[in-house]
């Protein structure tokens, strides 16, 4: 494997250094466009925080008995927004940022991405209004087209991708190639929830929903971490080296792949074979065993000196953790004949403890590093972070609360949902602030 020299990021401090004050630059919205990671970033930010408020709005509504008009199941509408909305936006800004360092290619401009961007923000804005429309045929109209919308801007934004793909000069386009390949699963799933929501064949919503939370979003977030989880560990800890052969990438995108499938199976065939309920503990508990041992090996321990590098390093813990819950669960089946399980536990353990403390991570780097900024979480996004740990442990024990029986109680699930709504909006406030601001180097982009 070939060796990268390290960059050292700059000391980490617990909060910002003194300086004098000064007024801040004024906002401005064409700021946006000086590179791709503010444009893309700007909107995905505004959607997660968009939907973490709806959704803490409906789960309150609903633990105090005031009922909201869904046109939707709320489940599948959440769904959606939650695991298809925000996440291919930031993608955008991710992989027009790095992709072309990865592939030795001239830099992306933002312009160029403007369209896709549009087309899934105004399309996920209009699915939202669709979900609450009094009439079930009008909204299903409104939202397939809105899923429509989405589905067109994200294939145009993995086009480029495939462009810039195919263009490379270097070799070693395995990440690049196998985020390719993920996203267009995502192409595959978007389009077919938005034929299921059309007919209100919601079952296969909920397949494609659960087929590119594994196939499509987690793939793209195990290609992200494989690849530089370790080289972010050996740049900011030099006594630690960056360990990342290809069969790893090959075992991470298997399992995920398996997941998927089963997930897709699952929704259409209930309940599963006892084979083959068996076969997936098989896989997942393994898979979990590796995923722990891996992440001390990449340097869990060592990590929690340097908080932005802790981040990620929690992050890819909690997918050792969903698989694992995810193995319990699917065992608690077998034994129970179908009448026990943890619930979601499992469930949001990946999505809100994987690809959200992953997510926060790694776009609080880009945007830190891109704005002439340390690389460093300071106290405010420090607790953020930690917030985000305590709703995914409420949440994780609310759905495992299944097993012993409790049931899923509205009240403590509305406390969760507001919790990460506080993170989200919070959070995504100070960067959208930051997007549209110049560098504090004074530097270009």
């Amino acid at each position: 494997m070939n060796k990268t020299l390290p960059i050292h990021p700059l000391p980490e401090s617990r909060s910002p250094p003194p300086g004098p004050a000064s007024r801040p630059a004024p906002w401005r919205f064409n700021r946006l466009f000086s590179a791709p990671h503010r444009l893309a970033f700007a909107a995905a930010a505004l959607l997660f925080a968009l939907t973490g408020a709806w959704w803490a709005v409906a789960m309150v509504g609903h633990a105090l008995g005031v009922g909201w008009p869904w046109s939707l199941p709320p489940a599948i509408a959440h769904g959606l927004l939650m695991g298809l909305g925000f996440m291919p936006m930031f993608f955008i800004g991710f992989l027009f940022t790095a992709g072309p360092k990865w592939l030795a290619l001239p830099d992306v401009e933002a312009r160029r991405l403007a369209v896709p961007l549009a087309l899934q923000l105004a399309g996920w804005g209009v699915f939202l209004v669709a979900t609450h429309v009094a009439s079930k045929p009008l909204a299903a109209a409104l939202g397939s087209a809105a899923l429509g919308a989405a589905a067109l801007g994200w294939t145009l934004a993995i086009l480029r991708f495939a462009r810039l793909v195919f263009a490379s000069p270097v070799s070693d386009r395995v990440h690049a190639g196998t985020v390719l390949a993920a996203g267009i699963v995502g192409v595959v799933a978007l389009a077919l929830a938005a034929s299921g929501v059309a007919v209100e064949r919601y079952d296969v919503v909920r397949a494609a929903v659960l087929a590119a939370l594994w196939g499509f979003i987690g793939v793209v977030f195990v290609t992200v971490s494989h690849r530089m989880i370790p080289f972010f560990t050996a740049a900011a800890l030099p006594a630690l080296d960056a360990w990342r052969p290809l069969w790893l990438l090959v075992v991470f995108v298997a399992v995920l792949g398996i997941e998927a499938a089963v997930a897709i199976v699952e929704t259409l065939w209930w309940p599963l074979p006892f084979a083959l309920r068996a076969a997936q503990v098989a896989v997942e508990a393994p898979a979990a065993l590796l995923l722990l041992v891996l992440a001390v090996r990449w340097g869990l321990v060592q990590s929690l000196k340097v908080r932005l590098l802790a981040m990620l390093h929690v992050g890819f813990v909690w997918l050792g953790l969903a698989l694992a819950l995810s193995a319990i669960s699917h065992a608690l089946l077998l034994a129970s004949g179908g009448e026990r399980s943890l619930g979601l536990a499992p469930l949001h353990a990946y999505t809100m403890g994987y690809l959200g403390s992953t997510l926060l991570a790694m776009v609080t780097r880009v945007s830190a590093g891109h704005s002439g900024r340390p690389l460093a979480a300071d106290d405010f996004v420090w607790r953020l972070f930690l917030g985000l740990q305590g709703v995914v442990v409420l949440r994780v024990a609310i759905g495992a609360g299944a097993a012993a029986g409790i049931g899923e109680a509205p009240l403590p699930i509305a406390v969760a949902a507001i919790g990460w709504a506080l993170v989200v909006v919070v959070w995504a406030r100070r960067y959208i602030g930051w997007y549209g601001r110049p560098r504090v180097d004074g530097r270009r982009g």
